[in-house]
């Protein structure tokens, strides 16, 4: 685990009496992309904040780049979501206010990019992807699938080392769900951008390089982690 870009050692969470948590360990590394499945309720999206800093473990460790993040106090953990990590969460959590290409440059506009650079750079990752046509609709005037592709290229339009999913796939039929899996592997690879995607279908799992089981707080690994 020691080469991994993103480490969790023996990672204790509660909410009140109830354990989340129990002793969980995982290692992601650079340009992989990896699944985290498991059943409703076993802490497999607990998990994921934590990694991502949204939740601090009651112990144990949470590590990206050798630093560790469990240490870090609000702010500090606020600029690493901003500044190098992006989401995608299961609803797209769009702002229903907004046009898709301001709902795209918002990371940008949140990081203090100029306006204008940030509009200007959110419209070409949506021509990029093939959704220039979407610019200006409000999330009201969307699909599903459609609010779920800008979704996607707001958590990237940043180009996040990691890019965290949650059930980015769970609102969707099976083809638009195939159509956002391939739009973010595509990018990822592109990219080179490391991926935590918690599931609980196997055939999104299936679009990942690794693949392993939470169950009762704790992580089983199904497919051998990568050397080196």
């Amino acid at each position: 685990m020691t080469n991994a870009l993103l480490q969790a050692h023996d990672v204790h969470l509660s909410f009140g009496t109830t354990p989340a948590l129990r002793g969980a360990g995982i290692a992601v590394h650079e340009g992989e992309i990896l699944a985290v499945m498991g059943p409703s309720g076993s802490g497999k999206s607990t998990l994921l904040h934590c990694l991502a800093g949204i939740l601090v473990p009651d112990r144990g460790e949470i590590l990206f780049d050798g630093r560790r993040v469990d240490r870090l106090g609000e702010t500090a953990r606020s600029s690493l979501r901003r500044d190098t990590f992006g989401f995608v969460f299961q609803f797209g959590q769009l702002v229903p206010e907004l046009s898709a290409e301001e709902n795209v440059a918002l990371p940008l506009l949140l990081a203090g990019v100029r306006r204008t650079k940030a509009l200007t750079e959110a419209r070409a990752w949506l021509d990029r992807l093939g959704l220039g046509d979407l610019g200006r609709r409000t999330s009201g005037e969307l699909s599903g699938g459609q609010a779920q592709r800008v979704a996607l290229v707001r958590g990237l339009v940043a180009r996040p080392r990691v890019l965290f999913a949650d059930e980015p796939t769970g609102a969707l039929d099976s083809l638009t769900g195939e159509q956002v899996m391939d739009l973010m592997v595509t990018v990822a690879r592109d990219e080179g951008t490391t991926i935590v995607l918690v599931t609980h279908e196997p055939r999104v799992a299936a679009y990942a390089d690794r693949e392993v089981v939470v169950r009762d707080g704790k992580v089983l690994a199904l497919t051998a982690e990568p050397v080196g």
